[in-house]
């Protein structure tokens, strides 16, 4: 490992975390100004950011990006905008440092309160979209954390250009700028080295692709949050009402096909499934979906229009995140078979039924293991704002120590706050 890389990232922690001590006892008021600051340098410096967006436009579309994956990386005056009010509503959103969570009095007079506190240094590690970096972190400001971020390579010149807004805004305020950095190098050792910094980091939570997230939680010798891949499923019902699901599948799937919340399989129940299918598949190949099936879909199908053009679903398909605009499609025996199609290929992330049964709606919500169950709604909505906790950090497929989106609550830990009047232990 180069001894220049591990001295740059050792350097960014030790002043993270001197930086996190001022920051986990600021104020809400001076924390939501840096916030403020943010959201105008951002207005101010719209036109910069899309330059810098170009760099890494033209770089992707030269090294065969795909085009949903180019969408992902894309800033736009409307997704600025949408990054701004972003921070804004995080402003508007209560501060968790100091929340009481529980308070109870003891036999002997104590009294104990369980507080919301900071987690201090995270480590956030993540691909393709810069409003990631906006978002992450806004998020850690206002939870009092300090954030170290690492976004990938095709983001490089965006991440940047973020980064400095940030950065200006903290100086701005009289704040340590180092309570929020960007790593400057694309080089991986970088990351290596970042992941062995147990003594200055606390949390690291990765975002982005398989190979990244199992890498990170393969080296780490810091506590990994885990934000997982998206296969996310749609399971439609033989009790559904076929026109809704067939408008929630078009949704799910084609609204944007690169985020982790759009669906990659949909399971079709046998009682529905010819009824169901032809106009699934017509609605879904005009979006210009690739349909990967089955012998039971491509039975179904025969002589329906869309129906050319398909091809053969492989196992490996059903477990595939594919960030693109295919689709995965298999018929299924019953709901207890789509349950266990579901927690077999699905990553926990979120899960949808179409469904008029309500027992069958209950049955798939408590059966299937996913951070996130939906009835006779969009996989979509799995979204920080959509949830009312504003931005979040991700979408953790976890159970320790937060799962589903993680917004400012789920960016702090807890301490005990003892009050006595001079108990001793007897």
């Amino acid at each position: 490992m180069s001894e220049d890389i591990a001295e740059l990232t050792t350097s960014l922690a030790v002043r993270a975390l001197d930086a996190s001590r001022e920051l986990a006892t600021m104020d809400t008021q001076a924390k939501n100004a840096i916030l403020q600051s943010i959201a105008t340098g951002l207005e101010a410096s719209s036109a910069a950011l899309l330059s810098e967006n170009r760099k890494d436009l033209d770089a992707g579309r030269e090294n065969g990006l795909s085009d949903a994956m180019l969408d992902r990386l894309a800033l736009t005056p409307e997704r600025i905008a949408g990054m701004t009010e972003g921070v804004r509503q995080v402003i508007a959103l209560p501060d968790p440092v100091g929340e009481e969570m529980e308070r109870s009095t003891r036999p002997n007079g104590l009294e104990i309160r369980k507080v919301r506190t900071p987690m201090g240094v995270i480590g956030i590690i993540y691909e393709s979209r810069p409003n990631v970096t906006i978002d992450c972190a806004v998020l850690c400001l206002k939870s009092g954390n300090v954030s170290i971020l690492r976004g990938g390579k095709e983001a490089f010149h965006s991440n940047k250009a973020l980064s400095e807004i940030i950065r200006h805004a903290l100086e701005e305020n009289g704040v340590n700028p180092d309570a929020s950095t960007l790593i400057p190098t694309t080089d991986r050792k970088a990351l290596e080295h970042l992941l062995r910094l147990d003594d200055y980091v606390h949390c690291i939570i990765p975002r982005g692709g398989e190979g990244l997230i199992r890498f990170v939680a393969e080296n780490s010798r810091i506590p990994v949050i885990k934000h997982y891949k998206g296969v996310c499923n749609l399971y439609v019902d033989s009790e559904a009402d076929l026109e809704l699901a067939r408008k929630i599948t078009i949704n799910a799937k084609c609204q944007r096909p690169g985020v982790c919340n759009a669906i990659e399989n949909l399971f079709v129940h046998q009682g529905a499934a010819t009824d169901f299918l032809p106009s699934a598949t017509d609605s879904l190949r005009k979006e210009g979906v690739e349909l990967r099936v089955d012998d039971r879909t491509r039975t179904a199908l025969q002589g329906a229009t869309g129906s050319n053009g398909l091809k053969d679903a492989t196992e490996a398909d059903y477990h595939e995140e594919f960030h693109d605009l295919v689709l995965a499609v298999k018929v299924v025996d019953s709901l207890e078979d789509a349950i266990e199609q579901v927690n077999r290929y699905g990553s926990g992330h979120s899960d949808a039924i179409v469904t008029k049964d309500e027992d069958h709606a209950k049955r798939f919500m408590e059966a299937v293991d996913s951070s996130s169950v939906y009835w006779n709604a969009s996989t979509r909505f799995t979204d920080g704002f959509e949830f009312g906790l504003g931005a979040e950090i991700g979408i953790s497929t976890d159970r320790l120590h937060a799962r589903g989106p993680m917004g400012l609550r789920e960016l702090c830990t807890y301490k005990y706050h003892v009050l006595g009047t001079g108990q001793v232990r007897e």
